[in-house]
C-alpha cells in the first residue's frame, strides 16, 4: 500500500519535474548565448543555425505523431506559420540576443516573465479580451500586470547596491571588467531591444493561439522552426557575408547550437507540450521564475555578473506581478468555464426562459492557448 502510494505521488509529480527540467535547460540558452558571443559567434549566425537544428528536430516528429490529424496546408496556415516564424523566431530571438549581449544573462531573463502581461495588453488593444475591471480577476490581471512593468522599470533604471552572496573566481567570458562595462553602457539600448523583443513573444503568442485552433501542435511548431530558420538564413547571409563566421568546429559554437536548438527548442518544446496537456497552460506559465532563478545563479557563478539590489527588487516585482496574473487569468477562464456549463445544461433541458442567452467566449476561444501548446517562445 505505501509502495503504491509513493508511486502514484512520484507519477503527478512528473509533469513538475519536467517543468523543473525545461526551465533549468532554457535558462541555459542565456549563458550559452553569452559564451558563445564571448567566442566571437555571431547572433546572427547562432539563431539561423538554432532553428535550423530545431527544424531538423521537430520536423520528424511532426511526421511521426501528426501524421492521422494533420489537415491540408492552406495559405492561411502557411501565412500564420510565417509570421510566428518571424516573430516568435527571427526577429524575437534577434532582439533578445543583441539586447543579452548588451545587458546581462539575468536582465534578460527577468524581463521575458512580463510577455503575459503584455500579451493581455495586446489582446485588449485588439479587442480580444475585455478589461473587466469590476470583477476580481479583472483586477488581478490588472494589477499583475502593473507589477511586471514597474518591475521592468526598475530593472532597467535602477541598481542600487552590488550584492555579494558568494565568492566565485569563475569567468567563462575572460573579460569580466569590459563586459561590465558595455553592460552599463549600453543599458537603455538593451533594455529597448528586450521591451521590443518581449512585444513580438506577444504578438507570437496571439498568433500561435491563432494557428493552433486549425493545425495540430507538433505540426504547427515544425512549420514555424522552418520558417524561422529560412527567415533567419537569409537575414544572417545578409549581415554576415563572410563565410568563416558559418564555420562550426568541434567547439564552444557547435555545442552551443546543438543544445539550444536540439535539446532546448526541439526536446523541450516536447515536454513542454506534455505537461501543458496534462496540466493546463497556466501550469506551464507557473515555472517561469525557475528559469530566472537559474540564470541569476549560473550567471553569478559563471559569468561573474553582478547581482544588484534593484535587480532583487525588480525580479520581486515582476514575480509578484506573474502570479497575480496567472490567478486572475485561472479564476476567469473557470468563471467561464462555469457559465458555458450552466448555459449548456439549460439548453439541454428545454427551459423557455433560458432561451436566447449568449455567452461571449471569444476571449477563450481566439486569445487564449488551448492546453495543448507551447506558451513561450522557444
Amino acid at each position: 500500500m505505501t509502495t503504491g502510494k509513493f508511486w502514484s505521488v512520484m507519477t503527478g509529480l512528473k509533469p513538475v519535474l519536467a517543468m523543473v527540467v525545461v526551465q533549468m535547460s532554457v535558462g541555459g540558452i542565456n549563458i550559452m548565448y553569452k559564451v558563445a558571443k564571448n567566442d566571437g559567434m555571431s547572433m546572427k549566425v547562432l539563431i539561423a543555425y538554432r532553428y535550423i537544428f530545431a527544424a531538423a528536430f521537430t520536423v520528424p516528429l511532426a511526421l511521426i505523431f501528426d501524421r492521422k490529424t494533420r489537415p491540408k496546408m492552406t495559405w492561411m496556415i502557411f501565412l500564420q506559420g510565417s509570421l510566428s516564424g518571424l516573430f516568435g523566431g527571427s526577429l524575437g530571438q534577434n532582439l533578445y540576443a543583441e539586447s543579452l549581449t548588451l545587458t546581462s544573462a539575468t536582465f534578460a531573463a527577468a524581463m521575458t516573465n512580463i510577455i503575459p502581461a503584455m500579451t493581455f495588453v495586446l489582446a485588449i488593444i485588439l479587442r480580444m479580451e475585455r478589461l473587466a475591471f469590476g470583477t476580481a480577476a479583472g483586477k488581478a490581471k490588472v494589477l499583475g500586470t502593473l507589477l511586471s512593468i514597474s518591475g521592468a522599470m526598475i530593472l532597467t533604471f535602477y541598481k542600487g547596491v552590488d550584492l555579494k552572496l558568494w565568492p566565485t573566481n569563475i569567468n567563462l567570458l575572460h573579460h569580466g571588467a569590459a563586459a561590465s562595462q558595455q553592460s552599463s553602457n549600453d543599458q537603455i539600448l538593451g533594455s529597448i531591444l528586450a521591451v521590443i523583443a518581449c512585444m513580438c513573444f506577444a504578438v507570437w503568442l496571439i498568433i500561435q493561439a491563432k494557428m493552433s485552433m486549425v493545425y495540430p501542435s507538433c505540426s504547427g511548431t515544425a512549420l514555424m522552426c522552418i520558417c524561422a530558420a529560412i527567415q533567419s538564413a537569409v537575414y544572417g547571409m545578409c549581415a554576415e557575408k563572410d563565410w568563416s563566421a558559418w564555420k562550426l568546429g568541434w567547439n564552444i559554437r557547435l555545442l552551443t547550437v546543438v543544445y539550444i536548438g536540439a535539446w532546448a527548442s526541439g526536446l523541450m518544446i516536447t515536454l513542454i507540450s506534455w505537461a501543458a496537456r496534462l496540466r493546463g497552460p497556466l501550469f506551464v506559465s507557473s515555472f517561469y521564475p525557475v528559469m530566472l532563478l537559474t540564470v541569476a545563479i549560473l550567471g553569478s557563478l559563471l559569468l561573474d555578473e553582478k547581482l544588484y539590489l534593484g535587480s532583487m527588487i525588480a525580479a520581486v516585482l515582476i514575480i509578484v506581478g506573474l502570479y497575480v496574473f496567472l490567478w486572475g487569468n485561472g479564476k476567469e477562464m473557470k468563471q467561464k468555464q462555469n457559465a458555458q456549463v450552466e448555459v449548456d445544461g439549460s439548453k439541454s433541458s428545454g427551459e423557455p426562459e433560458f432561451r436566447g442567452i449568449v455567452i461571449e467566449t471569444s476571449s477563450t476561444s481566439e486569445g487564449k492557448l488551448p492546453a495543448s501548446n507551447t506558451i513561450y517562445p522557444i
